[in-house]
């Protein structure tokens, strides 16, 4: 992130209304640095929200009836329920002081303006800070208009930006004229400054006041500064996209269709032809880099590129113009509809991890290309195709409901006997089931198995024999599960699918167990590991063990049952699965009880509760009596206060805490995070990587040399052992985190729970 300039009126005022008002509004005209001035705002007020700040950045909600999904994803909000998504929100805010930054509201105007009214009318505790370019129009809203920045801070502001691309850049004699005059020709508009002084790198400051006075000249006679601000900032744009190649015109139009960023594949395939030839497509980015128009970001070891809203919509009107709109978001859903088909068999494997953070970044590209499906009612099948593919993925992000929602609304517009269509219905009854709807479930199911009857679809009759008898599994229908998952054990078998056999094995060992059939139960969950060993899987090699280790348990194995946990815990931790994590501390209380550790059970009890709660569930109906026993004995065990303390020092710890708790073989729960081995200038540095900025941002932010930059990166990647950038940004997530406690808002990386 760039250094902020000035706004300390702006931002005293701000304050003052934040102060006094549940609702404060940022406006002003696109570019004029709405954005960051509440994030500066949200910065300096952040100790006054105990439950945290939370940005929600809405430039990619394309569809208005996924503002509460948004909303809760931004608060990391993993509910799992069949419950309306508002009221999963409004739960989870409930009692807790907490500061939501709604960026970008003006496309979704009214669904935002609806969504605060009903959030400050049920939590009274919780302040929005919103920016758009009109009000949102509520009761008790506190609007502060965005003025553009006087005149001794445009030019402090164009200075430090000229000191990025032009290293030395200083402010002097007739120079300081030219920038001077440049700022006041683009009426202090911040966005229109920063992109006048990328052209420095081929320009000097009076060649940009020439051209500015040339292109401005057309417009408009007498005062320049007389211009109106919003075409200012538009002439500006188009001023950068005429100094621009016919080239990077073209790509600038055509990456204007994705949603929140662009990887050089994609835009090589989405972005080519009719003048691009694959091959030049890096050539063509490489200089819309170059001019400020695509912004690069490091996510992880990947390298994206992203339009700012101003400038992508100028890029989407330029595409209409063209007449290729259509076609271009059509390559767009055909770029991701293949890359959710290659996820989909690659995602029991080695890859895993990989392909998941993948969907994750990609989230918003997803959203847009299926509702390119569903406003193009033509195109339903290929979205039905797509969202029965990422099965996994709702049940792996907990978007259950807005899997299901998509399902729901593409099953009703392609309603043709296919097999895309059977398959579709199937992940809907799956996913429905996971949230215990079974009301809504069955008719689903039973319409899914006929189609693939009717179609002799061995694959989908063996997934529906398998969704139904985890349905039967959660209901506790222990008998009937034991016969339906059996049989799709023996379809997937004769499919040659062991993974998703060793699934339903699974299941199938967890009803056998509770039946009592305990030596079948464990030759089930060693081979479902052994499987997930010749695969290469991790994910649902934790849930084998969770479970198995459940099963050791309720045979009086206590020892084995620890150590199955433990395992399971530290395979979960890369995928922050908080399902898993809470099967497995649940587990985990129950055998510290039996060990007459009552308060470390209690402790462990406390925290479990509010994982349970996070995740917007109850325990599994067969586990629901093992808890309550072991609560119940603890309280016994404890005198009233120390049991209270405990569990309330449990429901406070941090998730990482949490899982050393867990993983520790004493009794003592860590209260802070180890001291850091960097130094103050290298944990500045460390935290500058982790937003994903490169050596030569990071030296242009801290005003050093690029050399110097380097050199400490390479410092803390030998302190901490670590060879990539990406390990550096994972190391100080897991320590911001550690200070928190846990509660609904907890996210390490993108969550994995249970199949």
């Amino acid at each position: 992130m760039t250094s902020f300039v000035g706004r300390r009126r702006e931002l005293a005022e701000a304050r003052r209304l934040l102060s006094a008002a549940r609702v404060v509004t940022l406006t002003g005209v696109g570019g004029v640095g709405k954005t960051r001035l509440a994030m500066r705002l949200a910065d300096e007020v952040r100790r006054a929200f105990p439950a945290g700040v939370w940005l929600v950045d809405l430039t990619a909600v394309e569809t208005p009836e996924l503002l509460v999904h948004a909303v809760g994803e931004a608060l990391e909000i993993q509910d799992r329920s069949a419950r309306p998504a508002l009221q999963v929100l409004v739960e989870n805010l409930r009692g807790k002081q907490a500061l939501l930054l709604l960026d970008n509201c003006e496309h979704v105007i009214s669904e935002c303006a609806e969504l605060a009214d009903r959030l400050v009318r049920h939590l009274p505790d919780l302040r929005i800070l919103a920016t758009s370019r009109q009000t949102l129009g509520i009761a008790g809203e506190q609007v502060l208009h965005v003025p553009t920045l006087p005149s001794d801070e445009a030019v402090q502001l164009f200075a430090e930006r000229a000191q990025t691309v032009l290293r030395g850049f200083t402010l002097t004699g007739a120079d300081r004229r030219s920038v001077e005059l440049i700022c006041a020709r683009l009426d202090g508009i911040p966005l229109a400054i920063e992109l006048a002084s990328a052209r420095l790198r081929v320009l000097s400051p009076a060649q940009v006041l020439e051209r500015l006075d040339d292109r401005f000249g057309l417009l408009t006679t007498g005062s320049r500064t007389a211009l109106p601000r919003r075409q200012t900032l538009r002439e500006m744009i188009g001023w950068s996209h005429a100094l621009c190649t016919k080239q990077e015109q073209l790509l600038w139009a055509r990456a204007s269709v994705f949603a929140d960023g662009i990887e050089l594949e994609a835009a090589e395939e989405v972005c080519s032809g009719d003048g691009i030839s694959p091959e030049e497509v890096i050539d063509v980015v490489t200089g819309l880099v170059d001019k400020s128009i695509l912004i690069r970001e490091e996510h992880a070891h990947r390298v994206r590129y992203r339009l700012l809203e101003t400038i992508k919509q100028y890029g989407r009107e330029r595409l209409r113009e063209l007449g290729q709109e259509e076609e271009l978001r059509r390559r767009h859903r055909d770029w991701f509809h293949r890359l959710v088909a290659r996820a989909e068999p690659e995602w029991f494997g080695p890859g895993q991890a990989e392909w998941f953070a993948l969907l994750r970044v990609e989230q918003g590209n997803i959203r847009v290309a299926l509702d390119f499906c569903v406003t193009e009612r033509h195109e339903a099948r290929s979205g039905l195709s797509m969202a029965a593919a990422l099965c996994y993925y709702w049940i792996a992000t907990s978007s259950l409901r807005e899997g299901r929602r998509w399902l729901d609304l593409l099953l009703s517009l392609d309603t043709a006997p296919t097999a895309v269509r059977a398959k579709a219905l199937i992940v809907d009854a799956r996913l429905a089931i996971l949230q215990s709807d079974f009301a809504s479930a069955g008719p689903v199911l039973r319409d899914g198995r006929a189609l693939a009857g009717r179609l002799d679809d061995a694959r989908t009759l063996a997934m529906s024999m398998h969704v139904e008898g985890l349905g039967a599994l959660i209901d506790q229908d222990l008998p009937r599960a034991v016969i339906l998952l059996g049989t799709s054990c023996k379809r997937y078998e004769h499919l040659g699918d062991r993974m998703s056999a060793a699934i339903s094995q699974m299941y199938l060992a967890t009803a056998q167990s509770y039946l009592g059939d305990h030596d079948q139960a464990a030759a089930l969950f060693d081979d479902c590991v052994a499987v997930c060993d010749a695969h290469g899987e991790l994910w649902f090699k934790s849930y084998a063990l969770c479970v198995s280790g459940i099963a050791a348990w309720r045979v009086g194995d206590a020892s084995g049952a620890h150590a199955l946990q433990l395992e399971s815990i530290r395979l979960k931790r890369p995928f922050n699965d908080r399902l898993g994590l809470a099967m497995c501390v649940e587990v985990m209380a129950w055998i510290t009880a039996e060990q007459g550790e009552n308060e470390r059970a209690a402790r462990l009890l406390g925290a479990v509760a509010n994982l349970w709660k996070s995740i917007g569930g109850p325990l599994f109906g067969y586990l629901t009596d093992h808890h309550a026993r072991c609560e119940e004995a603890v309280r016994r065990a404890l005198p009233a206060r120390t049991f209270d303390d405990a569990v309330h020092k449990g429901a406070g710890l941090s998730l990482a805490a949490l899982i050393e708790l867990a993983l520790r073989e004493d009794a003592a729960a860590p209260e802070a995070a180890e001291p850091s081995p960097l130094t103050r200038r290298e944990a500045e540095i460390a935290e500058l990587v982790a937003r994903g900025m490169s050596n030569k941002e990071i030296a242009a932010a801290l005003v050093i040399a690029q050399r110097t930059a380097e050199a400490h990166v390479e410092h803390i990647l030998a302190k901490l052992g670590f060879k990539s950038r990406a390990q550096i940004a994972v190391w100080m997530s897991e320590r911001s985190r550690a200070q928190r406690p846990i509660s609904v808002h907890d996210r390490t990386d993108p969550p994995v729970a249970t199949a």
